[in-house]
């Protein structure tokens, strides 16, 4: 199984101006974590980190204390999340066929999430992580609420999301060509009238976005490494 991780943002709402990835999570970069649980999943046998040339000498030096086993290639990023992927996918090897997509702010993840959705990829041609959603939800327009979604319909996003990566890249061509803008590559998926199979994700696999998310990340880590 093949894993790209786009990893070309910047730390804007974390308050940062370099890439938040590179900021620590009990000694470690964050970017660093999803590396190594990348590297104890047996489902992935290659790596792509989609980044800016501006970060590849931080990421060479994370590589080196991380010391993976598994093949490495650094990719160049794009302007948007989007463009990252579809990098990505144009650096694959030539005989990838399933590819997983992960996030590398979701530092988290687990080698038993992506294992589990390595192997459902297996049977279907895209999947997300995702869990259910414990909140009442409210659909809002200028401060007024406009209707109370079934909650029970209702599943948040995570990564991994996985996927055959002829249909992925032909879904990409897709959109560059109509000019769709999509916060995820399943919303592509979507669009070209694909089926994305949810698989179970985790709790825990939340996005480092903001100062608190490091906070609790690092509590939830703190608990697990006891």
């Amino acid at each position: 199984m093949h894993l790209l991780i786009p990893a070309a943002g910047m730390g804007r709402r974390m308050g940062s101006d370099r890439n938040k990835l590179l900021l620590t999570l009990l000694g470690k970069p964050l970017l660093a974590w999803t590396l190594i649980a990348a590297e104890a999943s047996p489902d992935i046998n290659w790596i792509g980190i989609i980044c800016q040339p501006s970060d590849w000498e931080d990421i060479k030096d994370i590589l080196a204390q991380v010391s993976l086993t598994k093949p490495v290639e650094l990719i160049n990023g794009g302007e948007t999340r989007q463009e990252s992927v579809y990098n990505g996918l144009q650096a694959l090897p030539d005989d990838a066929e399933r590819v997983l997509i992960h996030d590398g702010a979701r530092c988290l993840a687990t080698p038993d999430l992506f294992n589990r959705c390595g192997e459902a990829l297996l049977s279907c041609d895209g999947l997300i992580a995702a869990i259910s959603v414990k909140d009442t939800i409210k659909v809002v327009e200028r401060g007024i609420i406009q209707s109370t979604p079934d909650r029970s319909q209702l599943w948040a996003a995570q990564t991994p999301q996985g996927f055959h990566v002829p249909l992925l890249k032909q879904c990409h061509d897709q959109g560059r060509q109509l000019g769709w803008e999509v916060t995820d590559d399943a919303a592509l998926f979507e669009k070209c009238g694909f089926p994305v199979r949810i698989v179970e994700g985790e709790e825990t696999n939340l996005k480092v976005t903001t100062p608190v998310d490091l906070a609790i990340a690092e509590f939830i880590l703190r608990q697990r490494l006891q």
